[in-house]
């Protein structure tokens, strides 16, 4: 008996696509959002990247101009648009008598998910690098 209806409840499928109808828009919603999320982080590490380069650039002999950390960073980013490369603020300064040049980034990446407008987040990121003298 028992088996029977565990069969005949097994074989019945018409409420499976009202189920399917509610439950897709929200598994889309939550797709995009996975990507969204995976897309900044990749952009994260791209930016960490990209300032990492450039604090080696900085620390090269001779010595390298504000230009040539600029590529160095741009050349080192990866996970960005060509429209959405931030510019780096660079400060100089000493310590201890050597010389060191702060290399900072601020960046807002765009995020959504579908028809939500999520607020900015702006990320900042620094690398001290000291240079030759």
């Amino acid at each position: 008996m028992i088996l029977a209806l565990a069969r005949a409840l097994r074989r019945d499928s018409r409420g499976n696509v009202s189920e399917f109808a509610l439950t897709l828009p929200i598994w889309l919603v939550m797709i995009f959002a996975v990507f969204n999320i995976g897309r900044f982080f990749v952009a994260r590490a791209g930016i960490q990247n990209g300032l990492g380069e450039a604090a080696r650039a900085a620390t090269l002999w001779p010595r390298q101009s504000d230009e040539a950390l600029q590529t160095a960073f741009e050349n080192g980013v990866f996970g960005l648009g060509a429209n959405e490369m931030p510019e780096l603020d660079l400060s100089t300064g000493t310590d201890n008598g050597q010389a060191y040049v702060d290399i900072s980034v601020e960046y807002e990446p765009g995020f959504n998910l579908l028809f939500i407008d999520v607020s900015p987040i702006e990320l900042e990121y620094t690398r001290r690098a000291y240079r030759p003298s």
